[in-house]
């Protein structure tokens, strides 16, 4: 199994603390079945930034580490972006890394809202030849409230990742069923841990994929699991014409 979103380079963001924080997730995930993960510190949400040759490094110091303390995983570089103005230099100034330096780049935006310029940033990164996939969807409030938002930048092209404990109910019921939605309307395309830490933010990602087993079926599991390995080896990932779902009535409760 890939995990295409983790925190665990240690010392650098709000995920692993330093190198014993590192070895611990690793095990985890790979007690999991995980053998491949990227890296995907935060960069430029205000309080963490961490630029495409530093994380290069880290990821190459971090491989060596597993390696000499025999745990079997691979960690490939990534960058957890959050969406800001001046995006689009960075891609020119190869400041931005995409994950495992293919045609994908993680976009974040802020908890609570959208950027009204979103639209036309993942507009012209795609003209850049590059697919933008919106991260952990289900849990921005403003997606949650208009739904409509999110199957526009869909429909559009861009592609998304939900996160594995909101499907097991980890953020709350909203979310959980926001998640859900996304799955049914062929609004996501990937799903990975977002893991930060082995005990409140760890990676469930088998709790997950046993639960997406049994409310939708193995071919689920397998779609998500193959994205995740095309991603790394930049291919094209699987997509389906996505569909606007049926409203909802959340609490919006977080």
């Amino acid at each position: 199994m890939i995990d295409i979103h983790t925190h665990i380079l240690p010392g650098i963001d709000d995920g692993a603390k330093n190198e014993e924080d590192s070895i611990a997730m690793a095990k985890q995930a790979v007690e999991q079945g995980i053998h491949t993960v990227i890296a995907t510190p935060h960069h430029y949400n205000g309080a963490y930034f961490n630029d495409k040759s530093s994380i290069l490094r880290n990821v190459s110091i971090l491989n060596e580490l597993f390696q000499n303390e025999g745990i079997p995983l691979e960690v490939l570089p990534g960058q957890e972006t959050r969406i800001y103005g001046e995006l689009l230099d960075g891609l020119d100034n190869d400041d931005m890394l995409p994950l495992n330096e293919t045609k994908f780049l993680f976009i974040e935006f802020p908890s609570s809202s959208v950027p009204q310029y979103a639209k036309q940033m993942l507009f012209d990164i795609q003209m850049k030849e590059i697919t933008p996939i919106i991260v952990h969807p289900e849990r921005n409030l403003e997606l949650l409230e208009n739904p409509q938002l999110l199957y526009d930048f869909v429909k559009n092209g861009a592609l998304t990742q939900v996160t594995a404990a909101s499907l097991i109910g980890k953020f709350g019921k909203d979310i959980k069923k926001y998640a859900e939605q996304l799955i049914e309307c062929n609004q996501t395309h990937f799903i990975a841990s977002d893991a930060h830490n082995i005990k409140s933010r760890r990676f469930v990602m088998d709790e997950a994929f046993e639960a997406v087993k049994k409310k939708y079926g193995t071919d689920f599991v397998y779609l998500f699991q193959e994205n995740s390995q095309l991603l790394v080896n930049n291919k094209n990932v699987n997509r389906m014409k996505p569909s606007l779902p049926k409203k909802k009535k959340f609490l919006g409760l977080f």
